[in-house]
Order: C-alpha cells, then structure tokens, then sequence
C-alpha cells in the first residue's frame, strides 16, 4: 500500500471536495481517499500494483479539477508569504468589480429609491430608454469578465457532471445576464421592458461572492497559522564548528554527526546531542512549555527551539524529515488531512447538495409560472435560490474547526494524529493510566529512612559506602539520597553483590551489610526492632533494605517508584470533568493500590502481564465505556491500539509513540486533561458551524423560493441572497478561529 498527498487546484466548496473524492475512490485498488477543502489537499491511500498517481491525477483531470503530486520537503521550509502575486491580482479585480457593481447597482436603482439624483438627459430612462438600458449593459460586462473564472469552471464541472458552487452562481448570472439583453433589444419597442432588466443582479452577485471568497481565503489562511509558525522555526543557517574553526553555512549542509555552535540567543537549527556548554531552552513553540528548560551536557536540544542564555556545542542527532521539528509538522498535517466522521455526514449531503439545489431552483421556477406569475417574478426566484444555496459553509464547517483545534494543540504540545482521534477524545468516558513512567517518575527513590537510636548519619554512612560501588539503580537511588542528606563515605574492601540478596563488605574489620531479609538473616542480623515498620512499608509497596554493620541493624531504608508531582492534580481534575480513571499495572497489588490512593484513582487492577492489558482495556469497553489508554512504554503500546484512544507521553518509547493517537510531547499529565478539554472545544465549534450552515439553507432556500410572498409579499432579492452566503461561510470560519483564542 502506498499513500500519496496531492495538491487540488479548481476546489471552492463541498461539492468540488466531494466530486474529487467521489471520482478517485471509484479507481481500482483505492482504499481510502479524502479531500481537506481548506488546505485543498487530497490524500489518497491505494495499492500501488492497481493505481498510480497517474492515473489519479487523470481521473481528478476529468472531473474538473488539476492535481499535482504534493512535494514533501526534506526539512521544513517556510511557507509562502500571504500576499503573493496572485492574491494581489485578485484584490484588484475585486475593487475593480466592486466599483463597477456599485456603479450599476446606483444607476439602476438609485433613481427608483431617489428621484432627484441627476442624470444626463442621453442616458434617462424616461427620454431614451434604450441608452439607459445600454449604459447598464456596459456597466455588467467588465463585472462579468473580471468572474469569468465562475463560469468557466461552473459550466466546466456541470459538463463533467460534478455541478459545485461556481456552477450555481454561473447558471444564475448567466440567467439574469442573457434575459437582460433579450430585454434590451425590445426596449426600443416597449419601453416597460426596462422593468425586466437584471443586469444589476448578476453583476453584484459575481461582486459580493467575490468579495466573499476573497474575506474566506484570507481567513482560512489565519486557520493555518499554526503550521505556518511552525514552518519558519528551522534557521537558514547554521555555525559549524570543524579542526578549522567555525563557519557559517547553509542548514541543509549539515550531517548526522556534525558540532553546531548554538549562540545566546539563536534558535537551534537540528536535534542533537550537548557536548560542550550549558544553558536555558525556550522549547514553548515545540512542547508548550512556558519556561526555559534547563540543558547541560549530555541533553538533547530540538531543531527550533531557542538558546536563552549560554553558548552550546551540539552533536547532530537527526537531519531533514528525521527531525522532532519535520515529524511534528507531519503529525499535525496528517491530523489535519483526516476526517472526522461528524465531518461525513456533512461531506454526503454536500456532494448530492448541488444537483437538489438546482432541480429546486427550476421546480420553483415553474411553480410561480403556473401560479400565473410573470417570468421576471420566476426568474427572480430561480437566480436567488442558485445563490443563496452555496454549500461553501457546509464544506468548511469541520475542517476550518479541526485545523485550528489541531494546531490550537501543537502549540500547546498535544499532537493528535487524526481528525478521528480529536472527535473520539471528547465522548472519553474512563481514562486508564499506565503506572511506571506515567503515573509515576519511572525510576526508584528514598521515600523513608529509620535509623536505631536515632542515628541518621552512622546508617547513611554505611549504606553509601557500599551502595556506590554498585551500578544497581536501587544502589543509585539510597546513593543520590545519602549525598543529599550530607553523609560521608569510607572505604571498604572485600565489596561483593549477592545476587537476590544485596551487598557486603568489609570496613575496618567489620564486615557492612545492605540488601533484604534474606542476607540478614543469613548474616545473623538481629532485625526484629525493624519488622513493624518493614511490614508498613511492604504494604505500601515499597522495596525495604536492611543496613548493618558488625552484628547491628543500622536501620532501614525504603525505596519505590515515586508518584509524579502533577499526577493527583490531573486525576483530580480528570474528575471534575465527569472522567473514571483507572491505575493499570504489572506491578504488586500494595504498590498499585498505595500508588492509586495517592494519586487518587477510582480503581487500581494490578498483578497485570503486558500481554494481558490490551484484555484489561477491552474489559472496560465492554462495559459501554469509551476508553483513553495513557501509557509510555512498549509494553503499553498493544493497549494504546486496543483503546479507544492511546495517548502516549512525551519521552516514551518510539512504539508507544506509533501507537498512540495523541502524543503529549511534555511528560505532564495535566495534559491529559487538556489534550480532552481541546477536544471538546472543537467538537462544540464543529457543531456550531454545521448547526449554522445547515440552519441557513434550511431558512434561506424557501424565503428564496417565496415561501413568505404569499401571506407577506416578501421576496429576496438575488443581491441579499450573494450577500448572505458570502456571510456564511465568513461566520464559520470566523467562529473557528475563535478557539485560537481558547486556554487549554
């Protein structure tokens, strides 16, 4: 299987996506194709034995439309400014439509609204009337022209049989256009047939959708700032350090394994390794972390981020597309390119949107003309249902909300794979955390130290001066612990580790034990004063060991897996939000529960294989849940796929990682409440723009039909109807970008 992203030029609203989609999927050895409207991006999944980009180009060709194989770039690059060549063209054009509708729009009407506006006697529709119906001719035309793209791509989708947006408005200007100048020439014989002219609906109605594609590519353009700011965080160039000094060159020179220097103040141009030097990071763009990172030599450093303070000598870890920076742009553009299915509904009734609306239209039409009406009334009727029903808002309701709900979250440092995943996360229901390197640090530490007699300094003594000739991480825990507290080493011979037992050796002439019950006893170490609190600590799951010294207990020091600072703030909070959670463990049934009551979970299952809590998770779901699996490691990752969302934490391992549908690029849990707090943000905006989109043709197409002339007399004209569908799709938009604005 092989997938392929294509750039789509021609697309302008729900229509165009779904013809584009409907024309591709029908090719053999398709599996998946789907069109993201605002990026005008499609992405095609196919067997490559059956399908080529060829041929899905072709296809695209013949609906209408032109596809270009979308370049991925070895490393990020920035994005295009806003204000090109074209979109300047097209701004012109616009002032230039807009003045010449004004124009005719003053000149046709005004003198209905104000009889005393002046006009040349030549041009006066009661002394020449055919003039007067000539001037708005030549007024309409250049309108007309500057639109021409309506109704070259309008006719030309209707011809391939995927009618869209522009062959509405095509249909309905050409309409008013060519009855106006039927009416014109017979002005010259009946001079009430200037009351027939439309010249000034179909010019403003070209203007105000113009002027409203215009505001709608300018504002989808703001949708995708999160990208754009992303794009231009790599530097051009970079300081290479070499046995000859320090040259400035290009960033994509650099190799796997070349020294960078990273001055004060500079933004990092790859990931890699410190190897000289130390300072602050400003990682905020990357990891939505809002103070500066602490780095010496050994940490990583992201492509991206910013040296606050200190020069840092790097080692290149990772180029190009390797690096955290391009692999999180193509997260979020994957997120970006994948529908939700709330999205579908809404993409089913676009496609079949345009054919309904235009049946209607002429329906409706012929209705009022058997009613008796005349055919300007009908007319009338038939261009301002074309109009107002531009499924343009439709098409953009869900993927404007998910770009921005999506880069919302990548600049908080929540990435989320798919627009599946972003929907799922707000219906969550139990969250199960993973316990070691999720709800906990992941590495043991001194939690308590008893000493006989209340002497501190003699027990910690001891069990540094044999713990730090261990490389056990338990030895390195009671280790860092002995320093912190002050405690002086001596030296001992005769150091040897008794697998399953501990440590021994020889300090003067007594012998130094430190390991469990077992090597005390076998020691003939009397520990009896110690069996109430080891019982306590045990069945608080923690590790207990024994320090003596001669034929004396020192005391004891206790060890386990400490809880995570944030852990009982983000269950807390998880609560608040009407969330269950659950501690999922392999670890003993004490540690699970002492861990559990800490962080205060609703249930804690322990004693659990790797292999079995995929099983665990299914249990719940089972149950009517809709499950989160919050985890970190590889053992994690088949629970991650089994939930019905994975999401994996910042620094774990790259399974997991691949498993997840969310990646929390900080190790902090309070982001598990966010990354569903940003999911039910967009979801609540998702459901505006399609309640608004749906709610204005549900109203809008029947007053365009005349359902309210009968009892009111009133009747939309097709300018009010341009108007009010250019504000459509302006307010879904807008109302989109509202959650940029959201604090996760």
């Amino acid at each position: 299987m092989k997938k392929d992203t294509f750039d789509i030029i021609g697309m302008h609203c729900a229509a165009c996506s779904s013809a584009v989609e409907r024309v591709t999927r029908k090719l053999l050895g398709v599996v998946r194709s789907e069109v993201n409207l605002p990026m005008n991006r499609l992405t095609v999944e196919y067997d490559e034995t059956l399908c080529t980009p060829e041929a899905l180009i072709s296809k695209v060709k013949r609906a209408g439309f032109t596809a270009v194989l979308h370049a991925a770039p070895d490393k990020p690059k920035p994005a295009k400014p806003d204000r090109s060549k074209a979109q300047n063209a097209e701004k012109r054009s616009l002032i230039v439509s807009c003045c010449f509708a004004g124009a005719l729009l003053m000149f046709s009407m005004g003198t209905m609204l104000f009889s005393d506006i002046p006009l040349p006697d030549i041009i006066s529709a009661d002394t020449h009337p055919f003039n007067f119906a000539l001037v708005q001719l030549l007024l309409c035309v250049p309108v007309l022209f500057l639109g021409r793209h309506f109704f070259t791509d309008g006719f030309s989708s209707l011809f391939h049989g995927v009618p869209n947006m522009d062959t509405l408005v095509a249909l309905s200007a050409s309409a008013s256009f060519i009855y106006s100048v039927i009416m014109t020439f017979l002005v010259s014989d009946n001079a009430h047939a200037l009351h027939g002219l439309y010249y000034e609906s179909a010019a403003v109605v070209i203007a105000l959708v113009s002027l409203g594609k215009y505001l709608e590519s300018a504002s989808k353009e703001r949708t995708k700032g999160a990208i754009t700011k992303l794009m231009t965080l790599t530097p051009d160039t970079a300081v290479l350090v070499d046995e000859n000094g320090q040259w400035e060159v290009p960033t994509n020179m650099i190799k796997v394994g070349d020294t960078i220097l990273v001055k004060p103040g500079a933004r990092v141009p790859l990931d890699g390794t410190i190897i000289e030097g130390s300072g602050s990071v400003n990682e905020a763009m990357l990891t939505g972390e809002s103070l500066p990172v602490e780095k010496t030599v050994g940490d990583e450093v992201i492509g991206g981020s910013v040296s606050v303070d200190g020069a840092l000598y790097v080692r290149v870890t990772r180029i190009g597309g390797d690096t955290t920076l391009a692999k999180i742009i193509r997260f979020v553009e994957d997120a970006q390119g994948k529908k939700a299915p709330i999205s579908r509904a809404a993409d089913k009734v676009a496609g079949v949107f345009v054919p309904i609306v235009t049946a209607v239209a002429f329906i409706a039409a012929a209705v009022w003309l058997i009613a008796g009406e005349e055919f300007t009334f009908a007319l009338r009727i038939f261009t301002c249902i074309l109009v107002i029903a531009c499924p343009c808002a439709m098409g953009l309701a869900t993927p404007t909300a998910i770009i921005v709900g999506t880069g919302l979250g990548a600049q908080n440092g929540i990435l989320i794979r798919s627009g599946e995943a972003l929907e799922t996360t707000h219906k969550v229901g139990t969250v199960i955390f993973d316990k070691t390197g999720t709800l906990t640090k992941g590495v043991p530490a001194v939690t308590d130290a008893l000493a006989a007699d209340g002497d501190m300094q003699t027990l910690l003594s001891a069990a540094l001066s044999l713990e730090m000739l261990s490389a056990h991480p338990l030895a390195d825990a009671v280790r860092r612990y002995c320093q912190e507290q002050g405690a002086k080493a001596y030296p001992v011979s005769e150091h040897e580790s008794i697998a399953g037992k501990g440590l021994a050796g020889t300090a003067g002439n007594e012998r130094i034990l430190a390991g469990n019950a077992a090597l005390m006893s076998a020691g003939g170490i009397d520990t009896s004063r110690f069996n109430d609190d080891t019982t306590r600590l045990t069945s608080e799951g923690k590790t207990v060991v024994t320090v003596a010294k001669g034929d004396k207990a020192l005391g004891i020091i206790a060890l386990a897996d400490t809880i995570k600072p944030d852990a009982a703030e983000a269950v807390a909070a998880l609560r608040t939000m009407g969330i269950k959670t659950v501690l999922l463990t392999g670890d003993n049934r004490a540690a699970a529960e002492f861990i559990g009551t800490q962080a205060g979970v609703d249930a804690a299952v322990a004693e659990v294989l790797p292999t079995e809590k995929a099983a665990a998770v299914e249990k719940y779901q089972k149950g009517g849940e809709t499950v989160m699996m919050v985890g970190d490691g590889i053992n994690d990752a088949p629970a991650l796929t089994q939930a019905d969302v994975g999401c994996a934490m910042g620094g774990g391992s790259d399974i997991a990682v691949d498993s997840a549908d969310i990646v929390l690029m900080k190790p902090e849990l309070t982001d598990v409440c966010r990354a569903i707090k940003l999911s039910r943000l967009t979801i609540r905006n998702i459901r505006q723009n399609l309640f608004w989109a749906f709610c204005y043709n549900v109203i809008g197409i029947p007053i365009a039909a005349g359902a309210l002339y009968p009892a009111f007399g009133l009747l939309l004209s097709p300018m009010i109807g341009a108007l009010a569908m250019s504000l459509s799709s302006l307010f879904v938009v807008t109302n989109a970008l509202r959650l940029k604005g959201k604090k996760l």
